[in-house]
């Protein structure tokens, strides 16, 4: 088996809750766009190759801008994303050959480092399975139907999950699979598959652990993040 370790990163969102005309992947921190930062942490560090899910039409663009204007080498194919998250992901899979780990990251977070990096390579070497994420700060309400207060769950159990998500790669190949052919069933039941995480705990026997990663790996998703970013910068 190859020991490639393939980095998918997905930037294919409109970012709606930006209030911009410009997709958030494309706007500015500093004078470099969001999504220059993590692909500049992944084309420094040992991922091998990465795949970049981009929206309809923005191929050229991502190419022309980010990717041979940064002298970004690891970029080795730029694909068209899908109408949900996870149909990105299938897509950028299915352009996979010889690889060993996966590792899945939403181009929106541009604060990724090297440290949680190796966190992640070891955890999926030694479980199989893990997604990088932090403890959270705060009091956690559960809520009723009816916006009323159900339950507090212990704060040392709750965990922020951030990216990169990180597998063997035949597992979420498999897992990926079975949710694609399983898809309208899921919509009928109400299953919303927000994360890689959740499509391995639904679809597989393998538990998931959770690494270490950033308090300052945040996502970029509101105008508010955006001066949080600069701030980091």
């Amino acid at each position: 088996m190859s020991e490639k370790n393939i980095a998918i990163v997905l930037a294919a969102g409109q970012g709606k809750r930006m209030q911009s005309n410009v997709h958030k992947q494309y706007l500015l921190i500093g004078d470099k766009p969001v999504l220059f930062y993590c692909l500049k942490v992944f084309e420094d560090s040992f991922i091998d190759e990465v795949i970049l899910v981009v929206g309809e039409g923005e191929e050229a663009y991502c190419r022309r801008e980010i990717v041979e204007r940064y002298g970004l080498k690891k970029v080795v194919r730029i694909i068209q994303g899908g109408s949900e998250r996870y149909h990105s992901v299938w897509n950028g899979i299915k352009e996979i050959e010889n690889c060993r780990y996966l590792f899945i990251h939403d181009g929106a977070r541009p604060f990724l480092d090297e440290a949680s990096l190796k966190r992640a390579l070891t955890g999926v070497k030694e479980n199989g399975a893990c997604v990088v994420g932090m403890p959270v700060k705060d009091t956690i309400k559960i809520a009723d139907e009816n916006g009323f207060s159900k339950e507090t769950p212990r704060r040392d159990s709750v965990w922020m999950i951030q990216t990169p998500q990180v597998f063997t790669f035949e597992l979420i190949k498999a897992a990926y699979g079975k949710l694609i052919e399983k898809e309208a069933e899921l919509k009928e039941k109400g299953i919303l598959i927000t994360d890689d995480a959740m499509v391995v705990e639904y679809f597989t026997d393998t538990s998931v652990k959770l690494i270490e990663g950033s308090y300052r790996n945040i996502k970029i998703t509101t105008p508010e993040d955006l001066r949080i970013a600069e701030a980091f910068l």
